[in-house]
C-alpha cells in the first residue's frame, strides 16, 4: 500500500529561448528535486540571434551559433517533448500541442519568440526572406548566395532589406559582404545594389541619433542606399511596391520589419495588447494568470509597453524567470524584473568592424567587433554542450554524469536478456513439455516464433502477441505510440494484420492519484494515434503500480495473406533486407547522458513510432517465406534465430547496415546501450572478417532497437516484386546480406566488410 506521495508540481517550459536555457542551466547547476520539468520544442535546435548576421557575413559555421536544447535539458533533468505548442487552456491547466494530446501544468512559461510583423501584405510571405524564425532565415540563407551567382551579368543584382531597425541595419551590411565574398570565391564579376528601406523617418529609431548617423554614413561608403519614410505596401515578381505605386527593383526581399505576435495566446482569454503580445507583470506572470509566465519577445510588460522586442532583454530576464519559477513552486515572494534603460548596441557591419552605443555615445571599429565576439562566444559557452564532432565540450566536460550512467536503458533495451529467455524457455520445454497438445496450435512454445497462432473451432486463425517495456523518455504520449507500434510489430512480422489490443501499464508508485491518471491518459491517447491509424481497436487493459512505469499491449489480428510469414522459412540464395535503420539503443543512451543531438532523438523517434505494416503487407503479397521484426535483442540476435530455425547461415554486408543519424558517432565514442553487451555474446557464434572488426558499423549489429524494422529473406525471384511494392509504399529497404548453406564449423555467420 502507497501512502501519499510526495507531490511534485509540473512545471513546463514552452520554447527553447535565451530565457528558457538559462533555466535549464541553472537547474543543471543547482538540480530541482521539488519540481518535474518538462520542455516543449517546436524545433531541438535555437539559434542565437545576436550572432546571426555574422553567420550571414561567413563569419561564424551555423553550428556556432546553434543551441541544442535537447542535451542541455537533459542534463538539467528536464523532459522534452518535441513537438510544437500551438495554444493554451489556462482553466483546465493544459498546452495544446499539434496533432497529439494536450500536455497538463501546474506552471508554464512561454519562450517562443515571435514572427515577423506584416508577412500578411500581398505577396511578402511568397516572395521575402523572413528574419523570423530565425532557425529558418539560417537554413535558407544560402541560397541568396546561390541566385545572385545565376544572375545576368548585365545589371545589377537587386537586394531590398525591409526595416531600418537593428536586424535590418545589420543585414544590409552582412549581405553585402556574403555576396560580394561568393562572387570572389566563384572567380566571377556580379554588380550588386542593396537598397534598406525604413517606414519611420529615421534608421534605428530609440537608438541614440549619433548611432544613426555612423550606420547612414557607413551605408553610403559601402553602396548601400537607405530610403525613410518608404512604406511597402506589397511585394511583386521582381520589385517592392510602396503605398503611392512607386516600385522598388527587387531580385531577392528581406523582411527585417519588426516583431509580430503567434497565435499560441490568440485564443486562450489571457489579455494581450494591440498587436497580440501577451501582457505580463513586473514578475513575468501573465496579467490573466498566476500560473502561466511568458517572457522575451512573446509578451509585452504592462509597465513597460515600449521595450523593444530585442534578444538583450530575454537575455536579462533568463535569471529572473529561473528564480520565479522555484519560487512560485516554493511559495516565496518572486522577483520583479525591471528592464534596463540603457543597453550597450553592437552591430556587426560584416567586414570585421562593428558600431556600438551605449549611454547615448556611439563608437565604431575592429574592436567593437572583437568585443562583440568575445561576448557572444562566452554567452554561448554556457549552453553548448555538444562540440561539432559530437563529443562534450569543455564546459560541460567536467560534469559529474555518475549518477546518469548507472541508469538502465528504457523500451526493448531494457528486456531480459536473449540467454535468460532461451535458458528460461529451453528448460520448461525439456522438463514439463510444450503443454497441452491439440492441433489447433499453429505457433507456439516449440516454434520459438515472433507471435503465437491458434485456429478457432470455426478454422479461423488468431495472431497473437504480447509485448511492453520500460518507459524510455518521459513524453509519455510518444512512449504510448511507440510501446503501440513495438507491439503490433510481432504480427505484422508474421504476416498478420493486428484487430485487436489490450493495454498493459504499470503506474509509478510515488505518483499521485492524479498524476497517475494523467500519465495513464497520455499513454494511451499516444497508443490510440497509432492503433487508430492501423485499424486496431483498444478494447481494454490492466494497470498496476510499481517501482516505474512500463507500457505495452497484448495483441490479436488475423493472417494478411494464405501463410504466415515464419522464422524457419530462409533458403540460401535469399537476399536479406532490412527496412528500418538501426541505432536507436545508443541514441537513446546518448540522449539520456546529454550526449545524444535533438535531431538524432527527432529521427529515431520519428522511425520508432512508424508501424511495419507496410512492410509486412508488401513482403506478404510479394509471396515471401521468413520474416522477423528487429528489437531489444538486436540484428544479429534475431537474424541468429531465423538461421538457426531455418538451418542456413548468412553473409552480412558491414558496410550496408544503415544507421540512424548519430549512431555511428555514439558507437565510436565507446557509448553502448545497457543492454549492449548481453546482445554481443553472439559473436561467438559468427565470423568476424579483420577488415570487418575494425569497420564502424559493427557494434550496430547489436545494438538494442525499439519498434525496430523488418528483417526480411527475399528469394532473388521475388526481390522486385517486394521492391517495388515498397518503393510504392514509401518504404525504404536495404539488402545488408544473403542466406547460404549452413558452414562445417557451425558459425552462424561470417561478417564482412564489402
Amino acid at each position: 500500500m502507497r501512502e501519499n506521495p510526495a507531490y511534485r508540481p509540473h512545471v513546463v517550459l514552452v520554447g527553447g529561448g535565451h530565457s528558457h536555457v538559462q533555466v535549464l542551466r541553472r537547474m543543471m547547476m543547482r538540480p530541482w528535486p521539488e519540481a518535474r520539468v518538462t520542455v516543449v520544442l517546436d524545433t531541438p535546435v535555437a539559434v542565437y540571434s545576436g550572432m546571426v548576421p555574422g553567420f550571414v557575413a561567413g563569419q561564424y559555421r551555423a553550428s556556432e551559433l546553434e543551441i541544442d536544447v535537447v542535451p542541455l535539458a537533459r542534463l538539467a533533468g528536464a523532459e522534452v517533448v518535441l513537438t510544437p505548442a500551438v495554444g493554451v487552456d489556462p482553466p483546465d491547466r493544459r498546452i495544446r500541442l499539434a496533432g497529439r494530446a494536450p500536455l497538463a501544468y501546474d506552471f508554464v512559461s512561454f519562450d517562443i519568440g515571435s514572427t515577423v510583423a506584416g508577412l500578411d501584405l500581398p505577396g511578402v510571405r511568397e516572395r521575402a526572406r523572413a528574419t523570423r524564425p530565425i532557425a529558418r532565415l539560417v537554413r535558407e540563407i544560402g541560397t541568396l548566395s546561390s541566385s545572385f551567382l545565376a544572375h545576368a551579368a548585365d545589371r545589377p543584382f537587386e537586394v531590398v532589406v525591409a526595416g531600418g531597425g537593428a536586424g535590418g541595419i545589420e543585414l544590409a551590411f552582412t549581405v553585402r559582404e556574403r555576396l560580394l565574398a561568393a562572387a570572389r570565391r566563384a572567380g566571377i564579376e556580379r554588380a550588386l545594389r542593396i537598397t534598406l528601406l525604413q517606414a519611420l523617418p529615421e534608421v534605428l529609431t530609440g537608438f541614440p541619433p549619433s548611432l544613426a548617423s555612423r550606420a547612414r554614413r557607413n551605408a553610403a561608403a559601402r553602396g548601400i542606399s537607405i530610403r525613410t519614410g518608404a512604406w511597402v505596401a506589397a511585394a511583386e515578381d521582381g520589385g517592392v511596391r510602396l503605398e503611392g505605386g512607386e516600385v522598388v527593383p527587387a531580385d531577392s526581399l528581406i523582411w527585417a520589419v519588426g516583431a509580430g505576435s503567434l497565435d499560441v495566446f490568440r485564443d486562450s482569454g489571457l489579455p494581450l495588447d494591440e498587436h497580440g503580445f501577451v501582457l505580463t507583470r513586473p514578475t513575468l506572470q501573465t496579467l490573466g494568470d498566476d500560473r502561466i509566465f511568458a517572457v522575451g519577445d512573446c509578451a509585452t510588460l504592462e509597465d513597460w509597453p515600449a521595450t523593444p522586442k530585442a534578444g538583450v532583454y530575454a537575455v536579462r530576464q533568463g535569471p529572473f524567470i529561473a528564480d520565479n519559477l522555484r519560487g512560485v513552486v516554493a511559495g516565496r515572494p518572486l522577483r520583479r524584473y525591471r528592464p534596463q534603460p540603457d543597453f550597450l548596441t553592437l552591430l556587426n557591419l560584416g567586414d570585421g568592424s562593428a558600431l556600438g552605443a551605449k549611454w547615448g555615445t556611439s563608437f565604431e571599429g575592429r574592436w567593437v567587433m572583437d568585443l562583440k565576439d568575445r561576448i557572444d562566444r562566452k554567452f554561448m559557452r554556457k549552453f553548448q554542450v555538444l562540440d561539432d564532432g559530437g563529443g562534450t565540450t569543455a564546459e560541460f566536460s567536467r560534469m559529474d554524469r555518475s549518477a546518469m550512467e548507472a541508469m538502465v536503458c528504457g523500451g526493448c533495451a531494457a528486456k531480459a536478456g536473449q540467454t535468460t529467455l532461451d535458458r528460461a524457455l529451453g528448460r520448461l520445454r525439456d522438463e514439463l513439455g510444450t503443454g497441452a497438445a491439440n492441433g489447433s496450435v499453429r505457433l507456439g512454445l516449440d516454434q520459438s516464433d515472433d507471435a503465437a497462432a491458434f485456429a478457432t473451432p470455426r478454422g479461423d486463425v488468431v495472431v497473437s502477441s504480447v509485448d511492453w517495456f520500460k518507459a524510455f523518455s518521459g513524453d509519455h504520449w510518444l512512449n504510448g505510440k511507440v510501446a503501440a507500434a513495438n507491439a503490433l510489430s510481432d504480427l505484422f512480422a508474421t504476416g498478420a494484420a493486428p484487430r485487436y489490443a489490450m493495454a498493459l501499464v504499470n503506474l509509478p508508485e510515488d505518483e499521485t492519484p492524479e498524476a497517475g491518471a494523467e500519465t495513464l491518459y497520455q499513454l494511451l491517447a499516444g497508443a490510440r494515434s497509432l492503433l487508430d491509424e492501423c485499424g486496431v481497436a483498444l478494447l481494454g487493459g490492466h494497470t498496476t503500480v510499481g517501482p516505474e512505469l512500463t507500457v505495452g499491449f497484448s495483441v490479436e489480428g488475423h493472417p494478411i495473406g494464405d501463410r504466415l510469414l515464419t522464422l524457419d522459412g530462409l533458403e540460401a540464395g535469399d537476399g536479406l533486407y532490412l527496412t528500418k535503420r538501426l541505432g536507436s539503443g545508443v541514441v537513446l543512451r546518448g540522449v539520456m547522458l546529454g550526449r545524444g543531438r535533438g535531431a538524432w532523438l527527432q529521427a529515431a523517434t520519428a522511425q520508432m513510432a512508424c508501424p511495419n505494416e507496410k512492410a509486412a503487407r508488401a513482403a506478404v503479397a510479394a509471396g515471401l517465406r521468413a520474416a522477423t521484426d528487429v528489437t531489444g535483442f538486436g540484428l544479429m540476435n534475431h537474424l541468429a534465430e531465423m538461421l538457426r530455425a531455418s538451418g542456413v547461415a548468412a553473409e552480412l554486408n558491414v558496410s550496408a547496415l544503415p544507421a540512424l543519424p548519430g549512431a555511428e558517432e555514439l558507437l565510436g565514442s565507446g557509448l553502448r546501450s545497457t543492454a549492449h553487451e548481453a546482445n554481443r555474446r553472439i559473436a561467438k557464434a559468427i565470423r568476424i572478417e579483420a577488415a570487418a572488426a575494425r569497420h564502424p558499423r559493427l557494434e550496430l549489429l547489436f545494438d538494442p532497437q525499439t519498434a525496430g524494422g523488418l528483417l526480411a529473406g527475399v528469394p532473388g525471384a521475388r526481390a522486385a516484386d517486394f521492391l517495388g511494392r515498397l518503393r510504392d509504399a514509401s518504404v525504404e529497404a536495404v539488402r545488408i546480406g544473403t542466406v547460404v548453406p549452413r558452414a562445417e564449423d557451425g558459425a552462424v555467420a561470417t561478417i564482412r566488410s564489402a
